[in-house]
């Protein structure tokens, strides 16, 4: 049973992907394995990365799955589940107030997989306790422009570590790396759904026909049903219906050309727990 180990955090987006061909390359030291939390809700130019980065690595990159996000959407949509755990966006149809709902995904969908792999590696059953001085090193790839997502780990035994903060390496520098390096630059890793979409992103994924078809279709399943609207804490009547953009409008309604660099929310400090999008 091992005692120590040393992870990356492959989300593969820009920064990850950068720290783990750095890793290969020596500038960081090795790790023991890189764990890639799929929520099956990736746009296929991630998964073609993935495959691609995968090849480039001398060390083990295991892909781990809690459940299928999307699926499980829809299937709430049917009834089968009582609540969401995406974050979507709440428009009020008496009052017009938008608000957003609480993000549980990257707690369920992004960070249980990947514990649960750490698990296995570390030699440890369902329910077993870790021995006594088990350390994890857990790297993550947040650059020095995202200082705010930077965060303590919820298991006690694992550390998060920033070494493109340590080396005060920003987005960009890791752009201009991989082009140094004669490296294509990584896409942004979210899956195509995701309400932290700002309108540029959205117009990458509307040139996907297939996914975008897909993403209107949960668009509209989200409020296909009186049991998946929100009710108020104050009220037995149902005021609230959801939707993936923050107009609150249908999302193939959604006029994208304008504020299209602008956020939909202050990612930095929001996004997914430092798991998502990196």
């Amino acid at each position: 049973m091992k005692t120590n180990l040393r992870i990356l955090s492959l989300g593969a987006g820009v920064q990850s992907s950068t720290l783990a061909l750095m890793i290969e390359k020596g500038e960081v030291p090795m790790v023991d394995a890189a764990i890639f939390a799929d929520t099956k809700g990736e746009p296929k130019v991630v998964y073609d990365w993935l495959n691609w980065l995968e090849k480039k690595l001398s060390y083990p990159v295991y892909r781990v799955t809690w459940r299928d996000l999307k699926q499980d959407i829809l299937d709430a949509a049917e009834g089968k589940y009582k609540a969401f755990t995406a974050p979507f966006f709440t428009k009020n149809i008496e009052t017009g107030k938008k608000g957003m709902l609480r993000r549980q995904c990257t707690a369920d969908y992004k960070i249980k997989p990947v514990v649960q792999k750490v698990r296995e590696l570390l030699g440890l059953a369902k329910g077993e306790k870790r021995r006594k001085g088990t350390n994890v090193e857990m790297l993550m790839g947040i650059s020095i422009d995202e200082v705010g997502r930077m965060k303590t780990n919820r298991v006690k035994y694992i550390h998060n570590q920033y070494p493109l903060i340590d080396k005060k390496i920003s987005r960009s520098d890791c752009k201009k790396w991989m082009t140094t390096q004669g490296y294509p630059t990584p896409p942004r890793s979210a899956c195509t759904f995701c309400p932290f979409h700002n309108n540029q992103e959205w117009l990458l994924v509307k040139k996907n026909k297939a996914e975008w078809e897909e993403v209107i279709a949960l668009d509209k399943a989200i409020r296909s049903q009186e049991r998946f609207k929100v009710k108020n804490a104050s009220s037995a009547t149902v005021v609230d219906e959801l939707y993936l953009h923050r107009d609150c409008l249908p999302i193939d309604q959604v006029n994208f050309e304008k504020d299209k660099n602008k956020e939909q929310l202050d990612l930095f400090n929001n996004e997914c727990e430092g798991m998502c999008g990196i």
